[in-house]
């Protein structure tokens, strides 16, 4: 059946949080939420699950872990068991814990920015340093990419770092690594002893013909080394149930893991896991669509940079919902966050928490209804123009 991802969503009095953190004359555009109804599928389960008055404890089930097996088996011919599932609540949470995990008090974790900035903040969370190897960016006119610089990454690891996190694909920057860029991070990894911690939160929202390759595919002895980290939080719009996966197959890596998490991460609400089971089972054609979407929202996005927004520069995201501007060239003189925020009275995700390379850079969620992406983009072409004829 055909959805209407263009049909007005009142948020504002929902008690969103990407809708209530700001005053009601500033438009979203930050957090990755996107601003569509779940999908029907799901809102079904849980009013069915609501109708059993029954909220205690409950654990995952046998047929939940099949279904993610079944579906990383359908999807990427993974062949995972379900004792290799472990539930988690959240991706952070997950990193932290993985965090918790490998290593020990001062030991290194290195990530590559600008990135997801939980991804900074777990080390220091769990008393571990955190080593930062900046990306390369890779100017194409007005828009841009990045590529792994691999010799900053051999500059920033020592002999006392433990895990590498890596983010794909990956946010902010959109990028969608391929077997041949996964495996020479895998050869890095090996190389240095590293274990890997591989947030693939974004890897169903794919754009265009963009395929996802989890890294614990490229051979046995990677997987060995690597906790992968899965949910339907980002990619069916329901974060806040709080229902996510890790896929360990190294038993003693998963011992490592289990003794993290004991006593202070909390098992999965029952009507997460029951929002989990509905949306690997039946929303398929859901998410097809939504991917079509998505993939004419960055087309609008990009284009609408290119030809109304002369001074900012994009990336042409090969996955998320997520666009990355770069502002250095705007003529705008204080943070462009509080630019856009103040002048355009658009709120977007402020650069410098990605870590280095940041600066100057802010962050745009276009997982909305177009009608509501051309208004922000039309906000921040107005803010632009108004700031040209005061500077002229």
């Amino acid at each position: 059946m055909p959805y209407d991802f263009d049909q007005p969503f009142d948020r504002r009095h929902t008690g969103s949080m990407k809708w209530q953190l700001y005053d009601e004359d500033v438009l979203p555009m930050w957090v990755a939420d996107m601003d569509f109804p779940v999908p029907p599928p799901i809102l079904a389960a849980l009013h069915a699950r609501v109708d059993m008055a029954d909220f205690g404890y409950e654990k995952p089930s046998l047929a939940l872990a099949e279904v993610i097996c079944a579906r990383l088996r359908r999807l990427y011919g993974w062949d995972v068991t379900t004792e290799q599932i472990m539930f988690i609540p959240s991706l952070v949470t997950g990193i932290n814990a993985v965090a918790r995990a490998i290593g020990a008090p001062g030991d290194g974790v290195l990530v590559q920015t600008p990135v997801y900035p939980p991804f900074l903040t777990a080390p220091t969370n769990q008393d571990r340093v955190t080593q930062m190897a900046e990306l390369e960016l890779v100017p194409n006119g007005r828009t841009f990419s990045y590529r792994i610089d691999y010799e900053r990454m051999e500059a920033a690891v020592t002999d006392r770092t433990r895990l590498f996190i890596l983010c794909n694909p990956h946010n902010p920057t959109g990028e969608a690594y391929s077997r041949a860029e996964q495996l020479r991070m895998a050869e890095f990894c090996e190389r240095h002893n590293l274990i890997v911690c591989s947030d693939e939160i974004h890897c169903d929202l794919l754009l265009d013909d963009t395929q996802h390759v989890p890294m614990a595919t490229l051979a046995p002895e990677i997987a060995d080394r690597t906790i992968t980290l899965m949910a339907p939080s980002k990619t069916y719009n329901i974060p806040g149930m709080k229902a996510s996966f890790a896929v360990v197959t190294n038993p003693e890596l998963r011992q490592r893991l289990a003794a993290a998490t004991a006593g202070i991460v909390p098992w999965l609400n029952c009507l997460g896991l029951t929002a989990m089971d509905a949306a690997y089972r039946h929303c398929d054609d859901w998410l097809n669509e939504l991917r079509a979407y998505l993939t004419a929202n960055r087309n609008v996005t990009v284009q609408y940079v290119l030809e109304q927004m002369p001074g900012i520069k994009t990336t042409v995201p090969q996955a998320t919902y997520l666009a990355w501007f770069d502002c250095r060239e705007a003529g705008i003189e204080e943070n462009p966050y509080e630019f856009f925020r103040r002048e355009a009275k658009v709120a977007l995700n402020d650069g410098p928490p990605f870590g280095a390379g940041g600066e100057g850079f802010v962050r745009l969620n276009f997982g909305c209804p177009r009608a509501t992406l051309l208004e922000g983009l039309g906000r921040m072409k107005d803010a632009l123009e108004r700031l040209g004829r005061a500077g002229g």
